[in-house]
Order: structure tokens, then C-alpha cells, then sequence
């Protein structure tokens, strides 16, 4: 707990003054960022909150991927050590500057690949990397551990509550239709498979009927003449 205050002093005095979290908890007064940290009991003696450049190089050295951080708007970090490696989570404020942030990391990244003991991953507005990782499946796995954990909720109206609306009639009818189709296939397809059999049973019933005779008359069961000997004699 120490150290965390501690790290959030240093941001505060290399800008020259108190800078609070964008976010802090109710129940400690903690930055909500550092309640993000997989497994954040564990490690609560490594972790620093940072909200400045100097603070961020003087805690990770000889990174050069992190000269690219920008601490505009309200941007906070925060590391701890971990046995996959160093953790650091940069959170952003906006969706547009953690995509800019991304590209420029993901450039960096390509065109040094001479240091392959760092990971990086966006989840969310977080740029999340690992540093001096050894073990890439660990150091991967640190990474799906990090969960982006942010809600947006309007004040007002949605401003986008109609397009949601006709998104949803748009996506309902066109389920509709489908069900439709799909519908009206199988009951032509059930009865088409129903007709077959009956016919086919009826046609079997029929031929073994016709087996059991001794002459074939087509006249269906009527009265006629015996004029060509092809009905059966009266017993």
C-alpha cells in the first residue's frame, strides 16, 4: 500500500503539483487503474501509479517504446512486477486515443524487433505491455488476465437511441423473414416427404392386393359381365 502511494506522489510532483486519478476508489481512495491489476493483492509491493512521462521512464528504464506514451487528457499508467514479467497498463480516456496510441505502438514494435522480450496487446482503452518476459505463453497469459472494465452510461437521452431502434427493427425483420422462409421450406418439404411415403405405401398395399388374385380386372369392384372369363367364379 506504501509503495502505491508513494508511486502516486512521484506523478504528482514531477508535474509540479497535485494531479488527483480520474477515477478513485470510494472504499480506500486507491486510483480504480491500480484495482485493475491481475491478482493486485499479490503484488501490491511492486505496483506505482503513474501520471507523467519522467515517472513512467524512471520506473521501466531503457524502454524505447515507451517514449511514444503521452500523458495528455487525463492519461494514467500503472506497473507492478510479476513472475511473466513486468506489467504495465496505460489507460487512455477515449477510444480514439487508445486506437492512435495502438497504431504508433504497433509501428514501433514491427520496426524493432531486436528486443523480443516484450509484449504488447490493446484491450480496450488499455495499452498493456510486458516487459523482460522470458516466457511467452506466461507473458501471454498475463495479458488475457488484464480486463478492461469500463461502462458508458448518458446523462441525458442516448443521442443514438434511434439509430439502435431501427438497427433493431432492421435485424428483427430481417429474422423475421428468415423464419419465414425457412418456415414455409420445411412445411413444403414435410409434406412432399409425407405425400411420397403414403403414396409409396399405398402403392405397395395395392401391389400385394393385385398379387393375391388370380386375373386382373380393372373395373374397380363393379358388377360385369363374365363375357372374357377375367373375373374370378362365384364360390
Amino acid at each position: 500500500m506504501l509503495c502505491c502511494i508513494l508511486g502516486y506522489s512521484v506523478g504528482a510532483q514531477e508535474n509540479g503539483g497535485s494531479q488527483p486519478s480520474q477515477e478513485v476508489s470510494e472504499v480506500d481512495g486507491l486510483p480504480v487503474l491500480i484495482k485493475h491489476l491481475p491478482n493486485g493483492e499479490s503484488v501490491r509491493n511492486s505496483t506505482v501509479f503513474i501520471q507523467d512521462k519522467n515517472a513512467l521512464k524512471s520506473t521501466i528504464r531503457d524502454q524505447s517504446v515507451l517514449d511514444l506514451v503521452e500523458f495528455a487528457a487525463g492519461t494514467e499508467a500503472v506497473t507492478a512486477e510479476y513472475p511473466a514479467g513486468k506489467l504495465l497498463i496505460v489507460e487512455y480516456t477515449t477510444p480514439q486515443a487508445a486506437a492512435f496510441a495502438d497504431g504508433k505502438f504497433e509501428q514501433h514494435l514491427s520496426e524493432n524487433p531486436g528486443n523480443p522480450h516484450i509484449f504488447y496487446k490493446r484491450i480496450g482503452n488499455y495499452g498493456v505491455f510486458v516487459f523482460n518476459a522470458n516466457d511467452p505463453v506466461a507473458a501471454n497469459a498475463l495479458l488475457d488476465q488484464v480486463k478492461y472494465e469500463k461502462s458508458v452510461q448518458w446523462l441525458g437521452e442516448d443521442p443514438f437511441m434511434m439509430q439502435k431502434i431501427e438497427r433493431y427493427f432492421a435485424l428483427t425483420g430481417r429474422d423475421v423473414a428468415i423464419s419465414t422462409v425457412l418456415w414455409i421450406a420445411l412445411v413444403f418439404g414435410s409434406t412432399l416427404a409425407i405425400g411420397v411415403i403414403v403414396g409409396f405405401a399405398y402403392f405397395k398395399y395395392r401391389e400385394s392386393k393385385r398379387a393375391g388374385m388370380t386375373a386382373y380386372s380393372d373395373a374397380g369392384g363393379l358388377t360385369r359381365l363374365n363375357l372374357d372369363d377375367l373375373s374370378e367364379p362365384l364360390p
